[in-house]
């Protein structure tokens, strides 16, 4: 199977480094153009106006120079095709589930998943040196439940460090 033709490169490496062309323009050729797997490796998925908020100019030629370089266009990967065949279902699915989210952070050890049971509303919400009640599961990846404190019927106390539970937090 023959792999789809890119697009021809609208700049040359002059173009890219001059004050004439804004990153957005980068970032919107990228996101049109570039594998899904590719824009995720390069941290530009998202709005253009946020990618353009965290990526450098340099970043962002560098992602533009290796699309060409390891031809990594849209439609290139079977696996993105599936991706996006299933991408409608997905959002469908989303849609009608409530608003209880969970996330599994995989930033290193030790991994765990969190799970939102009520989303805040923005405006009431513990601030660095609050204390906060909360009920606690652990539970392996098995399921076995290692520790908890509901059985005990005794809340934990969490005094906030930074305003995300989880992060920076003492227990008390």
């Amino acid at each position: 199977m023959a792999a789809a033709a890119g697009p021809a490169q609208p700049w040359s490496a002059e173009e890219l480094r001059s004050e004439a062309l804004a990153k957005k323009e980068i970032i919107k050729f990228l996101q049109e153009h570039a594998a899904q797997a590719f824009l995720a490796e390069h941290k530009l998925l998202g709005q253009v106006k946020n990618v353009a908020k965290t990526a450098n100019k340099e970043q962002l030629i560098a992602a533009y120079t290796q699309l060409f370089h390891t031809q990594r266009f849209k439609g290139t990967d079977g696996a993105e095709k599936a991706a996006e065949k299933a991408k409608p279902a997905k959002a469908e699915e989303a849609k009608g589930k409530a608003v209880k989210a969970e996330e599994a952070v995989e930033e290193g050890p030790p991994k765990y998943t969190k799970s939102i049971l009520k989303k805040g509303d923005k405006t009431n919400f513990p601030k660095k040196g609050d204390t906060v009640h909360c009920w606690y599961t652990g539970k392996l990846q098995d399921g076995t439940v290692f520790d908890t404190n509901i059985q005990s019927s005794k809340v934990m106390d969490v005094q906030m460090c930074r305003s995300t539970l989880g992060l920076g937090c003492k227990c008390s």
